[in-house]
């Protein structure tokens, strides 16, 4: 195979598997605050609780989507 087409290819792939990555963090994220926001509304004294670990969850989240980027750009400067 081409050296160029290579390259191109492992792009694609790359953006396409970023893409994925950065709508299921999306997903993730939202569900994670609506189900937060639905508790927080039925126990208005355990908000504080419940802001504190969607918080720590978000980031847990938010940090999976920022492992696929760099390995998508590992999989794009390898190449």
């Amino acid at each position: 195979m081409d050296p160029k087409i290579a390259a191109f290819f492992a792009a694609g792939m790359a953006a396409l598997g970023m893409g994925i990555a950065a709508a299921g963090t999306g997903l993730g994220v939202g569900l994670l605050s609506s189900k937060a926001m639905e508790g927080m509304a039925r126990q208005p004294e355990a908000s504080g609780n419940i802001r504190t670990s969607m918080i720590l969850a978000i980031a847990f989240v938010e940090a999976i989507a920022l492992y696929m980027l760099v390995v998508c750009l590992l999989f794009v400067i390898k190449l």
